[in-house]
């Protein structure tokens, strides 16, 4: 199993939401570069970066702050927040990014999903956010009737090979992720499916092993010492 520690973005610094929600966020850092190098220092070979900005309007706020981790540490980096056309999936890959997640435009507009899946394979991804079982949009301000886990078996039929599937409701809470949720995402066959939410323990990290869940996402159980990298990469082999 993979391990991506996040970094999120808010007005280029390293923050974290409880949530979802930015009137409850707490900033870790003014240097995001630095976090990532700090990431990479204890064994990261991944990263997974949210441009906030992006999800809540669209905007590209952060793309000099990821351009300049991107280019810093020399890790395969995921990005998602705000990416709503190719334009934006292209400016990234360009960078050196090596996956784009897609998810507000996903439910809005699933044949530009099919399209770009089809032009850009495995470099598109989809993060599928849900509260109470439906996903949730716009920065997940807004909950949509779309059911998760179905939305996710579509995504493997159009040939999608990755899935970011985060529980809002667990997410920056400190009281553990859904694991009944990812037993059932592992019977999804032919789809990786990255674990995102609210991972708080490491016991949790070693049941996401074993449900073979392709990768775990690590973000405020880093920040606040709940975790302790290295293990959790040592863990997740």
């Amino acid at each position: 199993m993979e391990i991506f520690p996040a970094i999120d973005l808010k007005d280029g610094q390293a923050v974290r939401l409880f949530q979802g929600d930015y009137d409850q966020m707490t900033v870790y850092s003014s240097s995001p570069v630095e976090v990532a190098r700090g990431f990479k220092e204890k064994g990261a070979t991944n990263l997974h970066i949210v441009d906030l900005d992006g999800a809540k309007d669209g905007k590209l706020v952060n793309f000099e702050t990821i351009k300049a981790i991107v280019k810093d540490v020399n890790m395969f980096v995921q990005v998602g927040g705000g990416i709503r056309d190719e334009r934006r999936i292209q400016q990234y890959l360009e960078l050196g990014v090596g996956r784009v997640i897609l998810g507000t435009i996903a439910t809005q507009n699933f044949d530009f999903v099919v399209q770009m899946v089809e032009k850009y394979g495995d470099r598109i991804a989809v993060g599928v956010d849900v509260k109470n079982g439906f996903i949730a949009i716009n920065g997940w301000k807004e909950t949509t009737d779309i059911e998760g886990l179905e939305f996710c078996r579509r995504l493997r039929d159009i040939g999608l090979k990755t899935v970011i599937y985060t529980d809002i409701s667990k997410d920056g809470g400190m009281q553990g992720t859904n694991l009944e949720a990812y037993e059932k995402l592992a019977e999804i066959e032919g789809i990786n499916i990255v674990a995102s939410g609210g991972i708080s323990f490491e016991h949790e990290l070693i049941a996401l092993k074993a449900n073979k869940t392709y990768a775990a996402i690590l973000g405020k159980a880093l920040y606040i010492g709940a975790i302790d990298l290295e293990k959790a990469i040592k863990l997740s082999k």
